[in-house]
Formats: C-alpha cells, sequence, structure tokens
C-alpha cells in the first residue's frame, strides 16, 4: 500500500529548500520509492513548487524533474491533493504563509525561526491545535553525525557528570565587494528578519534542550562588527542586525553553557561549529559529522610554563569516534520521522512550540544584551 502525500513546498527556489529539502531529503525520498513504514507500506510524497519568481521556478522544475509548480499560493492551498503545508521562505514571511495554510487545512511543517517574536511563534503553534493540525519545525542539527555520537556518548556515561558546553560557530561572512557574499543579504537587516542572534539561538535552543537540559537563563552580548556590507545588486547598504554574539546559557540541571557565533572570524578549528563537552569522566568535541573523546584515563597533567616551549601535542591525545552508524542526511531523516506522524500518527515530538521556544531564546538574548543583564527564561 502506498500512501501518496502532497506537500507544498513554499520558498522553493530558495538555497536552503532546494539543497537540503528538495535534493538531498525530499527527492531522494521519491526515488526510492517513499518512506518504508513496513514491507507492505510506503509514504511516498509528491510535490507542488511555490515561488515569487517563475523563471527561477521553471529552472529549478527542470533540475529537479517535479512537474507542478506555481507562483499562486492561494490555488495550491485550495488544491485538495496536498495535506501539507512547508515553508522555507524568508522568517519576516513565514508566519503569515502559515497561518493561510493553517486557515486552509493543512499540516504544517517549516524552516526556523518560525517567528520574529515569541508571541506570533507561540500563536502559530496555538491555531494548529485549535484546528487538529499536525505541526512540525526543522531542527536538523540533532541527526548531524557529530551531534548522534555525542548523544551516544551520553546514553551510554561516558562523561559521568555533564559540567560544562562549550562551543564556537562561524566563518568569515565576505562583505560583497571585491568577493561576493555567502550569504543573503537580509542576513545582516533587523528589518527583514535577519541578525545572528535569531539565526542561530533558534539553533541552540534545541541542541540545549534535547541533549543537555532545558535553558533556564541567558546573558548575551551581540555586535555588528562589519557595519556596511554590499547587497546582491552590488549596492553598498547599511546594516542593521548584529553579525556576532557571544552567550551564556544556564540549564536546568546546573550545566553552563558557552556559545560563541559570528560572521566576522575566520577558522581555526575541527569544522565551522565545534562543541566541546567535559564531564568528571570524560570530555569530547564533536563537529558537523566528527567526534574527538578524551577519557579520564587518558588525559594529560599539563604543567603551566611560559618559559618554554609546550612539549605535549593536545591534539594527539584525543581519540576519534569510529562510524558504528549509518548516517542519513539530517534534514532528510526529520522529514521521514515528520511524514510518518502526519500519514501513521507516529509521535514527533519537534512540533510549532519546540520552535516557538527557539525564538523565544533569541528574543530573550537581545533582551539580555539591550540591558545587559542576566535574564530568566520562563517556561513556554
Amino acid at each position: 500500500m502506498t500512501h501518496k502525500t502532497g506537500i507544498i513546498v513554499n520558498g522553493a527556489t530558495s538555497r536552503i529548500a532546494t539543497n537540503q529539502h528538495l535534493l538531498h531529503s525530499l527527492l531522494p525520498i521519491i526515488k526510492q520509492g517513499g518512506v518504508k513504514v513496513n514491507d507492505r507500506e510506503y509514504i511516498l510524497p509528491h510535490l507542488i513548487l511555490v515561488d515569487r519568481n517563475e523563471g527561477k521556478l521553471r529552472e529549478l522544475s527542470l533540475r529537479t524533474g517535479i512537474e507542478c509548480y506555481t507562483t499562486d499560493l492561494e490555488s495550491a492551498l485550495d488544491n485538495k491533493s496536498y495535506s501539507i503545508y512547508f515553508d522555507a521562505r524568508l522568517t519576516g514571511l513565514r508566519a503569515a504563509g502559515i497561518q493561510k495554510a493553517i486557515q486552509a487545512g493543512k499540516h504544517i511543517y517549516c524552516e526556523k525561526p518560525t517567528a520574529i517574536d515569541t508571541a506570533t511563534a507561540v500563536s502559530l503553534y496555538e491555531q494548529c491545535c485549535a484546528a487538529g493540525l499536525k505541526n512540525g519545525v526543522v531542527q536538523d542539527k540533532l541527526w548531524l553525525p557529530g551531534l548522534v555520537k555525542l548523544r551516544r556518548m551520553m546514553e551510554n556515561n561516558f562523561f559521568g557528570k555533564i559540567l560544562t558546553v562549550k562551543a564556537d560557530f562561524g566563518y568569515w561572512g565576505f562583505e560583497g565587494g571585491t568577493i561576493p557574499s555567502q550569504r543573503p543579504s537580509w542576513s545582516y537587516r533587523r528589518e527583514d528578519g535577519g541578525g545572528i542572534i535569531l539565526d542561530m539561538f533558534s539553533h541552540y535552543r534545541y541542541i540545549l534542550d534535547n541533549l543537555f537540559g532545558e535553558v533556564q537563563a541567558t546573558c548575551c552580548l551581540g555586535s555588528m562588527l562589519i557595519p556596511e556590507r554590499v547587497s546582491e545588486e552590488g549596492i553598498p547598504f547599511d546594516c542593521t542586525a548584529e553579525d556576532t554574539a557571544f552567550a551564556t546559557f544556564e540549564l536546568e540541571n546546573g550545566i553552563i553553557a558557552q556559545f560563541n557565533s559570528s560572521w566576522a572570524t575566520r577558522v581555526r578549528r575541527d569544522d565551522l561549529l565545534t562543541m566541546q563537552v567535559d564531564g568528571t569522566n570524560g570530555s569530547a568535541v564533536a563537529g558537523l559529522r566528527h567526534c574527538y573523546t578524551q577519557h579520564y584515563c587518558n588525559t594529560p597533567r599539563p604543567v603551566w610554563n611560559p618559559d618554554q616551549e609546550q612539549p605535549l601535542n593536545f591534539f594527539d591525545q584525543w581519540s576519534k569516534v569510529p562510524e558504528q552508524e549509518v548516517y542519513e542526511n539530517a534534514f532528510r531523516a526529520e522529514w521521514e520521522l515528520f511524514l510518518r506522524h502526519v500519514v501513521k500518527d507516529e509521535q514527533f515530538r519537534w512540533n510549532l512550540k519546540e520552535g516557538a521556544k527557539g525564538v523565544q531564546l533569541a528574543e530573550k538574548g537581545m533582551e539580555s544584551w539591550r540591558n545587559r543583564k542576566w535574564v530568566t527564561v520562563p517556561a513556554l
């Protein structure tokens, strides 16, 4: 039995929708014959691509082989063949599209941040619940190989009592003058939903909550280190959103987390995101794909002496965690779980309320920065 499940992909020509959600997730699922529920049941997505630029949609249709596309969102929402609405547009546009989809009776799945403020994000969840609609938010980092390895180590009590989590994220975001920027210019404009706090704290919230413990409080300092950049059209513009943030998070179980984020830094570490977990029995450093460990028994005993060359090579004293599992694309892994949730009513905890928690943490981070003080993060 094949459950043909229609999905409206709004914002289909955006980079994240095209690369991660279409090319690396939904199209491979379709090509393999759908999500296998059991030997007799499959869930087979069929898609309609929606965006504002018909030319780009036509090109994407030819590239992907997805024949159905339109610039008319309302006509797609009116089509009873599609039961799921997925939104990957600009953050500032997302809530309005989701509200239209809720009114049309569609189940909701969307990128994060789900909105630009907590009240709106919570309202989207409440509207879905009132309408009896299933809903989910992309929390892809939870299925990255590096973080899966961390989770397995926690399940096997490798760390003992976890003390701290320290993370570094970022890279040099080119200004767009002589070298084109890797990020869209709206990322640097507050009025368009930009800023590294709103972008990255939505990730940090679900990583911390799911792996280490609920966030209780935060102290955050943001900064706009590069005040002027150049748009995709080659026009200089003044940045209105921060490109760097330094934050400390206090978790429910006494763990302290320190996360540095920047689009104005150069990388000298294993990956664009690295996370170090220190515990009484051992430590681990995870990137997006790999993870390195150092157990208590293998911990060196360095001596501080700035008058001589350091005799220890600290990188050599860590062991790489082997590949013990097959790791799907992180976006695809969550898509498969959400499709099973919609069609077979299987459990799926990463709903729009979880997405609202990410928006809340970003809002509290900006409040802390604005008032220069610790801020409590209340339960939603």
